[in-house]
């Protein structure tokens, strides 16, 4: 494994897939500390994982950082001589293709949410930079692109040769066991609430708007980030991070939970409220439209209207089927136990030259 953007959701993807892929190989995980790396990373990691720090991964901007980041995963690519390299998020996806060959192995490349969509504005030079990018990449005869869900694979066609998908999931069991004895936070009113980092990828403005519509619900936003300030509406509340244990308090007692993303990989807050039996809405994006069917285990929505109409609808007759088959999806499809299965059939399959 290879992972530069070693935070975040990105972390608790790659550190669970690291443990749970170590009872069935060999696993070397190759990463970058970032800020937002936690200090205790080790001690999510099983004892089986072998870990290799990165010195060099820098400013994609600048050449001499790359070149000196390329020569470093090629030693590291002789030192353990892997049958597999598995790649994680945008830095590491665009070294990595470059610095890995894959005459004596195989290449592997996960976005966790391609780029260029989860940045916004299509019309940027960054955005257009790291859509030429997966473009030349995504080509490479060396690598097969792996993505988190069904739309997501199908963005991953238009830039790469050889495809496939496996959903993400979460650990049922560790999140049982999170919730229970935590008690909910009460609150007056039918309660709205979303968490996040406050950027464009997430449309703060958009829950804001939502937010507007309906005077009559309680919103809540945890979570910070450059664009606290898009969050002004009279009905919303805005709260700073929190613990883990108190974020979990403050869901548990919420009736709504809304996710207005720009685009997503398959976000571990969905999977995460889907389990708690919350009610869902999402934008009609990449990531979001693969977990949530309109009307079936939640909603799917294009506008601030089709939000507001779904939470006045709900004020007044709670859809509690959506909520009970949100539940039996995460038992059944998004959780690590199934996920790891799909990842070692996977895997083998790469190994065997199934996907040559």
């Amino acid at each position: 494994m290879v992972c530069e953007a070693f935070g975040g959701g990105v972390f608790a993807y790659v550190s669970q897939l690291c443990n749970d892929m170590c009872e069935y190989f060999d696993v070397y995980l190759a990463y970058a500390l970032r800020p937002q790396t936690p200090k205790n990373y080790q001690e999510a990691l099983n004892e089986k994982v072998h870990l290799i720090e990165v010195k060099n991964f820098g400013n994609l901007k600048n050449i001499f950082s790359n070149i000196r980041v390329i020569k470093e995963l090629r030693r590291i690519e002789k030192q353990v001589e892997p049958d597999i390299i598995h790649l994680h998020s945008s830095i590491a996806g665009a070294i990595g293709r470059i610095a890995f060959k894959g005459k004596k192995n195989r290449v592997v490349y996960t976005p966790h949410g391609y780029a260029h969509i989860l940045m916004g504005n299509s019309s940027s030079i960054s955005c257009k930079c790291y859509r030429f990018a997966e473009k030349i990449l995504g080509n490479r005869s060396n690598c097969i692109t792996l993505t988190c869900c069904e739309s997501e694979d199908e963005e991953a066609k238009k830039f790469a040769k050889r495809t496939a998908y496996v959903e993400t999931g979460v650990n049922i069991d560790d999140l049982s066991a999170s919730l229970d004895g935590i008690v909910p936070e009460k609150n007056e009113k039918f309660t709205v609430y979303t968490l996040g980092r406050t950027c464009t990828q997430k449309q703060p403005w958009l829950f804001n708007a939502i937010a507007k519509a309906v005077p009559k619900a309680k919103f809540v936003w945890i979570g910070g980030g450059e664009l606290d300030s898009q969050l002004n509406a009279p009905n919303l509340e805005h709260i700073s991070w929190k613990p883990r244990k108190e974020a979990l308090a403050l869901g548990k007692g919420a009736d709504v939970f809304i996710l207005c993303s720009l685009g997503e990989a398959i976000a571990m807050s969905l999977i995460e409220n889907m389990f708690m039996g919350k009610l869902i809405m999402v934008s009609n994006t990449m990531g979001n439209k693969s977990v949530i069917q309109n009307g079936v285990n939640g909603y799917v929505c294009n506008t601030v209207d089709d939000y507001a109409k779904h939470i006045r609808e709900a004020m007044s007759n709670y859809p509690q089927q959506l909520c009970n088959q949100a539940v039996k999806d995460v038992q059944t499809i998004y959780n690590t136990k199934i996920m790891a299965q799909k990842y070692v059939k996977f895997y083998n399959n790469v190994i065997d030259g199934r996907f040559d």
